[in-house]
This record gives structure tokens, sequence and C-alpha cells, in this order.
């Protein structure tokens, strides 16, 4: 008797370490649990992009930033190279790149119409050009150009939401405009109807950021334009041309004006909507000549009358040594973002994956482009990043997920400008380094 029992115990006590092993193992796949990803934190998180590799995690707070040291400022601008016959982005494990398009004229934005077509912008000659479908070798299966004689075309926006809208919408560098739209159209049946005008280009005062993107609200009542500012840093109390600038404005669809819906906002590139959440969210360039690792670009949802900090103050509650003493109190109302990048990165298009075609875990998590930097020693940026949710609200971690594009020397062949997600729940990425479209896939090997 006592021999069985004795058995009876150690098939048991074998059982149980099997299970518990079974469990730690499901626990620590990277599916299943994220928090295993290692994530730099403090000053470890500041990088460069030699040191930008597929999954690596970073999380910097206000609490990481240094004093300002505009001593440190440099000019220290990208050297452009052909892409070397060896070089290709680099994807994590399990994904594939493959080159969709090239030739390009300046690609900058993108956006998927409701049927699965591509919308480009191509902003330097004035074009939407539009890409159709997939052939076996990757390529596009139709090639159009949607409408042409824009003024720095950027953001589109189609409306009404869901599967039949009625027009395209187009941020230029200079106003609004819309074009009648049904599905599948890839010429425009007719011109371009004004809607708005916007600060900046020639009918406004020009110069500064010129980008233009546009979105809907999710209820599509509200049409959010971002305008950058003008200057890195100019007191906007005695700039006019600084009017209606570094601001986030609300129209209605007809294109009439509302009000200022965020303001000190310096350049918010690229707009999105939170599908959980309905919020708006932007991808944004901040100040320079403040030293390597300040200010830190950012991606946040914007709340409705926040105040974001420039020019006089930056994230949290810092006042720019160019403007001691002014406006003091603003420094409190100063908004924190959700995600500080690194410096410089020049953060631009970004979007919320909404897809079943990659795994999971990525599903609500948002991706940004970082174009790259100018005005900071080590070069840094060139990459997509994916930007971890949980529940529609950001973990404050970003991840790199796209990179490559720079050659060991510090040379630079490409820069991720726009990121869109296809109707499979692919990828596409525009790069104007190398005039290009890339298309990430995941295959799970």
């Amino acid at each position: 008797m006592l021999r069985f029992l004795r058995t009876q115990a150690l098939i048991c006590t074998v059982f149980c370490l099997l299970s518990i092993g079974v469990i730690a193992a499901k626990k620590s796949s990277p599916d299943q649990n994220q928090a295993s990803t290692p994530v730099l934190r403090g000053q470890a998180a500041f990088t460069d992009a030699a040191h930008e590799s597929p999954g690596t995690r970073r999380h910097l707070t206000v609490g990481d930033l240094p004093a300002p040291a505009p001593d440190q400022a440099v000019d220290n601008g990208p050297s452009m190279i052909p892409r070397p016959a060896n070089a290709w982005p680099v994807a994590p494990k399990g994904f594939k790149v493959e080159l969709y398009a090239t030739g390009l004229d300046n690609p900058r934005l993108l956006r998927v119409a409701p049927n699965g077509d591509l919308f480009l912008a191509e902003s330097e000659s004035g074009k939407i050009r539009v890409f159709r479908g997939v052939t076996p070798d990757g390529k596009p299966q139709q090639t159009s150009v949607f409408a042409e004689g824009l003024h720095q075309p950027f953001g589109i926006a189609f409306y009404p939401s869901g599967p039949d809208p009625k027009y395209v919408y187009v941020g230029e560098t200079d106003g609004i405009v819309r074009f009648a739209y049904k599905n599948g159209d890839l010429k425009a049946s007719g011109a371009a109807e004004d809607l708005a005008e916007l600060p900046g280009g020639g009918r406004l005062r020009g110069g500064g950021h010129w980008t233009r993107d546009l979105i809907f609200s999710k209820d599509g009542s509200k049409l959010f334009a971002s305008v950058g500012s003008h200057s890195n840093v100019d007191d906007s109390d005695t700039h006019p041309e600084e009017y209606h600038r570094a601001d986030v404005l609300q129209f209605t669809p007809e294109g009439k004006f509302v009000k200022v819906y965020a303001w000190g906002i310096r350049n918010c590139v690229g707009e999105a909507i939170n599908p959980i959440t309905g919020e708006l969210w932007c991808s944004t360039n901040e100040r320079d000549g403040l030293g390597n690792n300040l200010v830190p670009d950012y991606v946040t949802h914007v709340q409705e009358g926040g105040f974001y900090g420039w020019p006089w103050w930056y994230m949290g509650g810092h006042q720019d040594p160019r403007h001691l003493g002014k406006h003091p109190e603003l420094g409190p109302k100063v908004i924190t973002p959700d995600i500080i990048l690194n410096p410089h990165f020049a953060s631009l298009e970004m979007m919320f994956y909404q897809g079943s075609q990659f795994p999971a875990e990525f599903k609500g998590d948002g991706f940004a482009c970082e174009h790259g930097s100018w005005n900071r020693a080590q070069r840094s940026g060139y990459e997509v990043i994916r930007l971890p949710m949980k529940n529609g609200h950001a973990t404050g971690e970003y991840e790199d997920f796209l990179t490559g594009f720079t050659e060991g020397d510090g040379q630079v062949w490409g820069r991720p400008v726009g990121v869109a997600e296809a109707k499979d729940g692919s990828l596409f990425v525009s790069d104007d380094g190398t005039r290009s479209i890339w298309h990430i896939v995941y295959t799970g090997k």
C-alpha cells in the first residue's frame, strides 16, 4: 500500500511539473505575451540608426530629457546615395518585404480607398496617383494618375466613410479641395472643388512646413486639417505668419472653418483616428536647435482644446530658453504626449492596424514612418516603427519594425514617408529616398 501511494505521488508530481512547464512555455511565447520583449529605458532608449533593429523596444519619459544644450545643435543632413545592390529593408522574422513600385516622383502620403485601391500623393509634381492590385511578381496590376496640377498635395481622405464614398478630399499646402468619386475611379471625373483656404503656400502666407494632412472624425462630422508652423520657434505673438499654424484646424465636411481644435503642435504631419477610442492622433515633428536629445518628436492622441507647448514650452512643463519669461500661465497647461520618440526622428504618416494578416497582437497597434534626422550628431530615424497599444491606449513604448535604410558609414539610401494598410492586411510604405513603394507581407516563415 505504501509503495502504491509513493508511486501515485511521483506520477502526480511529474504531471504537475509538466503542466507548469507547458503553462510557462505558453506565457513566454512572443505571440502570447509581448511583455517578454526587452524594453530599453532611460538613457539607453536614445538611439541612432546603426542600433535600430526590428523588435527592439524603447520607452522614453520626460524624466529622461537632458537640459537644453544649444551648443550641441548641428546641421547633419543625410548624405543620400543610390540603394546599394545588396541593400533591402529589414522586417521582423516572419515578414517579407517586396519592392512594389519604383520610379515615382517624390512619393509621400499613402491612403487606401474602400475598394482597396492605393492612393499616393506625389507632392512635388502636384499629382495624386492610384495603384490597383498586386501581380504574382509583386507589382501593381494597374496604375493611373487620378489628378494633377495640385499645389503640393499631401493629405488624402475619402468621404463619407464606409464602402461607398462620394468624394476624395486632398490637402494642398494652401487649401482643401475635393473631387467627385465613385468606387473604382482611376481618374477624377471632373475638376477639383475648392472648399477652404489653409495658411501657407501661394494664396496666403507661404513658407515653413508645407504638408497638410486631412482626416475625418469617426462619425464623419468633423474634418481635421493639420497645419505646421512657419518657423522653428518664432514667437507667434509677434509673427503674424504663424496665425493658425502649429495647429490642428477643424472644418465641416463642406469646408466651413469651425475652430482651432488643438494648438502648440509644431508640425502634426500625420493624422489618424484611433478605431477603438475614436480619438484624433498626430505624428509630430518637434523643434530644433536645443541639442542632440531635445526636443523629442512624438505620437499622441490630441485633446480638443489642448495645448502642446510650441513655441514657448515643451513637454514636461519645460520652457524653451529662447522664450524665457513668456507666457508663464501656459506652463502648467502643456500636455505630455503619449509616446515620446527619439529627438529629430522627423515622424511623418501614421496609422492604426486593423487587419488580420499580421499576428493577432498587432491588431489595434499603430505604425509611424520616421523620415530621419538632420539636427542631430547621431543619425537616427530612417525606419518604420510600431506603436504598441492596450485597449486603444498607448503603452508609451515604441518598437523598431522596418529598418535597414542606412549604410554603416552613416550614408542613407531610403527615407520612409507614408504607411497604409492594404485590404488584405499587408502594409505599403512609401520611400522618397528610393522613389518607391515597399510592400510588407506576413508569411510566418
